[in-house]
């Protein structure tokens, strides 16, 4: 099967006077694992069922293989959906559900049966083809989606949060066969989701999109390490935010006005690039994991932050202890990697939050 880019040039929807879709600019390559990641309302699912055919965009360019295909109905795009909810017919076995699309095609009697059989023992279900979906578990169920989507050989998959219904472990299964099946079809995939963890353990690359506005493309690695701005930052992972302003320039620190803080001293290799003006609003960034814990409250004579608060809560998540440690007036979020025999931190324990350059961030207001 050849592989096929998927591209959407200034791509605008709207509903009535909403305009849900706002220039929307993607290049989804040949082959391609490509996740759409956003909140609710983000327009993410409105973009998939669009590049189906089974919304319209107003203005704007939609390329398959290079070909604009805005034009065309979803029957005759060769697009293949798996729905959140499946959308199986109750009153057919396993066998027709997948055969449907194949029959609906008018295809041979014979080339129906083989290509059946070949797409349930590729998607484990040989056994299965006599049953009916209320006599299969979730996982089995979504199987069955996915055979009667790819047998018909599309040249795109749209996965719309086909995982959101299963539990947790059968999730990380399934997401992981999924991601298995899509390497060894290599059919371009998109793949829609709220679930940041699901995005950026299959996707290749993906967009994070917000209001209908796409904000960062790039690597889960790439909009994780370097997020471009704070709702990225935010919504991939989670990130300490310390609203701050400028206050006056020393030889080798700036000295910021921190919201909820007060007063604290950066030094100036904070500042990759472009060092702010004074007055300048501005965010402090940096992930929980980023924050060394030190006991005794002490000054670091190195290229670091220190930031002195108090444990008031903290979590066992496994592989790390999470703590909300209470600095002035607002809190911080900081994972400490858990081993056998390690402790938690009482609630009270003071602390020295240790922040060096390499890993933070700063984002001009």
């Amino acid at each position: 099967m050849k592989k096929v880019s998927v591209q959407c040039h200034n791509i605008r929807a709207a509903y009535g006077t909403i305009e849900v879709l706002k220039n929307v600019n993607l290049d989804i390559k040949p082959g391609e694992f490509f996740a759409l990641l956003g909140p609710s309302g983000s327009g993410k699912s409105t973009l998939l069922r669009l590049i189906a055919g089974f919304n319209k965009h107003q203005h704007g360019e939609l390329l398959v293989d290079g070909r604009d295909i805005s034009k065309q109905e979803p029957w005759n795009r060769n697009i293949g959906m798996v729905f959140q909810n499946y959308a199986l017919w109750p009153h057919l076995s396993v066998w027709d559900n997948v055969a449907f699309g194949l029959v609906e095609r008018k295809l041979e009697k014979t080339l129906i049966q083989k290509k059946v059989a070949a797409v349930l023992e590729l998607v484990g279900l040989s056994n299965f083809g006599y049953r009916k979906p209320n006599q299969l578990s979730g996982g089995q169920q979504q199987r069955v989606a996915l055979a009667r989507t790819i047998v018909i050989e599309p040249q795109v998959l749209l996965l719309d949060e086909p995982l959101s219904n299963l539990d947790k472990t059968l999730r990380i299964q399934m997401r992981q066969e999924l991601l298995a099946l899509q390497r060894r079809l290599g059919i371009t995939t998109i793949f829609v989701t709220h679930d940041q963890e699901e995005a950026m353990t299959t996707a290749d690359r993906m967009a994070v999109l917000d209001q209908g506005v796409v904000q960062q493309v790039g690597t889960p690695s790439e909009l994780y390490d370097e997020p471009i701005n704070p709702f990225v930052a935010n919504f991939v992972g989670t990130m300490n935010m310390l609203d701050a302003k400028v206050q006056s320039q020393k030889a080798d620190s700036l000295v910021l006005e921190v919201m909820g803080l007060g007063e604290l001293v950066v030094p100036l290799s904070f500042f990759k690039s472009k060092l702010p003006d004074l007055g300048q609003k501005i965010i402090l960034s940096f992930r929980p994991n980023a924050v060394e814990l030190i006991k005794n409250s002490s000054n670091s004579n190195d290229d670091s932050i220190n930031i002195q608060g108090d444990v008031e809560l903290s979590e066992f998540i496994g592989e790390f202890n999470r703590y909300r440690i209470r600095v002035g007036a607002r809190s911080l979020y900081v994972d400490q990697a858990h081993h056998t025999g390690l402790s938690k931190l009482a609630v009270g324990t003071k602390l020295n939050l240790k922040l060096s350059p390499s890993k933070s961030k700063i984002f001009t207001v």
